[in-house]
């Protein structure tokens, strides 16, 4: 028996190798469950074959998830919002300057070097549509530039106001720096900040006072280093600042507040920044998300095998959606 909270976590090898271990042969060998599964349903998105793993594996899998009322009747709702915003014109300028610079190398490109490119081109639109002093790394001031940050100005004005505390998520540990002394000035509060270079002890103890009835309201955490092991139920809001490609990792993040022992329904805010890369993703992902959750894989490496018309239809700017 194999017990797993995440039988597919980034690819489908990983659900052949545990049934490999309880059934030997069951999936066939590697190479062919490889050519029959992993790269239809990965890369394809093929719906047959999908369906075909599942009638094999359905007779040895049981499930169960925290939303089913008959294993948990207490647990209370969740509540998820995709908040569309904006672009300045800042940083629709800067978008479409990454676009350019994106598109002219990949197709100039090729193999492993073309990968590196595609990469690296979709974390710097990401940057863009975070706010322009995290692309610049100048230094430069915050408040009016970003419309990402005027939407998490309102949703912690009101968050704030009302007593309640707020997770807010980030994959960059660099905006999360940014973030931490703007926030603590504008709304006059204290706020924690948890990233990969946070040791132990010290995580415990702001996982500790944020715990506590007067402990902190705001809590910044990096993805990586706050998306599994945490319990902080005492927050009933989550705004995720950026977004992942992998739904799964999103989910994770979320549940350190929305799991046992919660008590208040959870809001959910997803910021996604209207008429870029983030709205595409969104919308692929949302189309196919029982899919997804299952078989797109951590971070962008199923992207770099995008054709440049493909890339281009992905990345490039939709009118309108400047402020």
């Amino acid at each position: 028996m194999a017990l797993t909270g995440t039988p597919v976590e980034n690819r489908l090898s990983e659900l052949w190798s545990i049934m490999q271990v309880l059934n030997p042969g069951l999936l066939g060998s590697a190479r062919s469950f490889r050519d029959r599964f992993s790269v239809p349903i990965e890369r394809g998105h093929d719906a047959d074959a999908t369906e075909a793993l599942q009638r094999v594996t359905r007779p040895f899998v049981l499930r169960r998830v925290k939303t089913d009322r008959s294993i948990i009747a207490d647990l209370p709702d969740k509540i998820e919002t995709v908040d569309r915003c904006p672009l300045t014109r800042e940083q629709a300028t800067l978008y479409r300057a990454v676009v350019d610079d994106l598109l002219s190398a990949a197709d100039e490109s090729e193999g492993i070097s073309r990968r590196g490119v595609v990469l690296s081109g979709l974390l710097r639109l990401k940057q863009v549509c975070n706010h322009p002093a995290q692309f610049l790394a100048d230094g430069s001031p915050l408040r009016g530039r970003s419309g990402k940050l005027t939407r998490t100005e309102e949703l912690l004005e009101e968050i704030l106001t009302e007593g309640d505390k707020v997770l807010c998520f980030t994959q960059f540990a660099a905006w999360g720096a940014l973030l931490l002394p703007y926030l603590q000035r504008r709304f006059g509060v204290e706020a924690l900040w948890l990233h990969g270079g946070v040791r132990r002890p010290a995580r415990d103890r702001m996982v500790e006072r944020f715990g506590d009835e007067d402990g902190p309201q705001l809590f910044l955490i990096s993805l990586k280093a706050g998306g599994t092991g945490l319990n902080l139920t005492s927050a009933s809001h989550v705004i995720h600042l950026d977004r992942w490609w992998n739904p799964a990792v999103e989910d994770e993040a979320t549940d350190r507040a929305y799991r046992i022992g919660q008590r208040s329904t959870v809001q959910v805010h997803k910021l996604v920044t209207a008429g870029t890369v983030e709205e595409r993703i969104d919308e692929m992902i949302n189309a196919k998300r029982d899919l997804a959750r299952r078989i797109v894989g951590a971070g962008e490496d199923w992207l770099t095998e995008l054709s440049t018309t493909e890339l281009r239809e992905l990345v490039a700017l939709r009118p309108g959606a400047e402020g």
